[in-house]
């Protein structure tokens, strides 16, 4: 058996670790990425300061759907501007590489997370007799509002044009989501060219950790033909 070199290993680490860098930038562009929640907008599906890891790849390979938690780019106005840089220091700098490779989420991303409420083609309206959302004709109960909230206290009827979407947050009371932007040009859509992934699971604190699947519901509002 070959013995190796001593201080072999010393040699290799550096390449080792720029591996683990270039393999985490990668994973971070286009497989996984770490974001925050700074507001209450979600609740009580997400809780502010929560962490959630968000899936990239179905931008590539698959789709976004009704029911499924977004991150997506700010369309233009739903944010305000981007706060300035934190002074340099080595806490910052440190924090800025872990951010640089995906392992923490960055505070300075103009993205907002809400939940897909209606997808291309989709006509909706709020509300039915008994004040639920009607998509596509089919009235639907949200077991994943917050509690005390109704549907939405805001009337809308619109139908989702092509290759956009339709969000909402959940704390309804709470979120500026698409009803609040119909006045925009894109009248309150999010362009599907603006979701940056969708949110596949709350993974910090320990103690909110869960995944977010589809609820069903949604998944089982006919589809327009």
């Amino acid at each position: 058996m070959r013995v190796p070199k001593k201080g072999s290993l010393l040699r290799e680490l550096p390449l080792l670790l720029i591996t683990a860098v270039i393999a985490s930038i990668i994973v971070k562009a286009f497989i996984f990425q770490a974001f925050y929640i700074p507001s209450g907008s979600m609740e009580n599906t997400l809780q502010i300061n929560d962490r959630v890891i968000v899936n990239k790849l179905g931008n590539y390979v698959g789709h976004i759907g009704r029911g499924d938690v977004v991150v997506f780019v700010d369309p233009g106005g739903w944010l305000p501007p981007a706060p300035t840089s934190s002074p340099n220091g080595a806490t910052t700098m440190i924090k800025k590489g872990l951010v640089s490779v995906g392992l923490l989420p960055d505070p300075a991303d103009q993205a907002l997370i809400k939940r897909v409420i209606g997808v291309s083609g989709d006509h909706i309206v709020c509300c039915d007799p008994k004040g639920h959302l009607v998509i596509n004709g089919q009235s639907i109960i949200e077991p994943y509002v917050a509690a005390g909230n109704t549907p939405s206290d805001m009337k809308f009827d619109i139908r989702v044009p092509r290759a956009s979407i339709w969000v909402m947050g959940d704390h309804r009371g709470a979120s500026e989501d698409s009803r609040y932007h119909q006045d925009d040009p894109r009248k309150g859509m999010v362009p599907v060219s603006r979701i940056v992934g969708r949110a596949v699971a709350v993974v910090w604190p320990f103690n909110h950790m869960k995944t977010l699947p589809r609820p069903p519901g949604l998944v089982k509002v006919p589809v327009v033909k």
